[in-house]
């Protein structure tokens, strides 16, 4: 079974919602996690930082090989801390040491790699599903949005996987 969570990476929500969505999976050790990167702000919006670097990178981790947990706990941190420029590749790039190769990943990103797909989880985020807010989750035909302002709980998450039969 395959859950889809629509998230971004500067949403402290998200963060939240991610680390409980990890707590809850080992009870349902069938669901497969389709991380759905998108953006809560897309261009050309100023809402501060957008994420689509980020986002975009995380199809560039999965492609290299990269362990994706780790992937997305270095993206939050550096999205969230304020510290790093996430729209700049090569700054983005200096984050990749130990987990794969900073200039392939650079690279990938300056050359424009998985924009389509970025615009894929855009309009499925807030188009298709509807989602007022992120992180939400899709599975089986059914949606648990976000509540805007606080995001997923725990018990909601459990609740929603037992309900879509995982």
């Amino acid at each position: 079974m395959k859950l889809e969570i629509f998230f971004d990476y500067t949403c402290p929500f998200c963060l939240r919602g991610h680390e409980y969505l990890l707590e809850v999976l080992p009870e349902f050790p069938e669901v497969q996690v389709v991380w759905r990167p998108c953006e809560a702000h897309p261009r050309p919006e100023r809402h501060g930082p957008h994420s689509d670097l980020c986002a975009r990178g995380l199809y560039v981790a999965r492609e290299l090989g990269a362990d994706l947990a780790e992937y997305n706990r270095r993206m939050y941190q550096a999205a969230q801390a304020g510290r790093l420029n996430i729209e700049d590749a090569h700054a983005l790039a200096g984050l990749m040491d130990g987990l794969l190769d900073p200039a392939a990943f650079s690279e990938a990103l300056r050359a424009g790699a998985y924009e389509a797909e970025l615009a894929a989880n855009n309009r499925a985020t807030w188009e298709e599903h509807g989602f007022d807010a992120v992180p939400s989750l899709a599975l089986n035909g059914r949606k648990l949005p976000a509540e805007p302002g606080l995001g997923l709980r725990k018990d909601s998450i459990r609740d929603f996987l037992e309900a879509a039969g995982a």
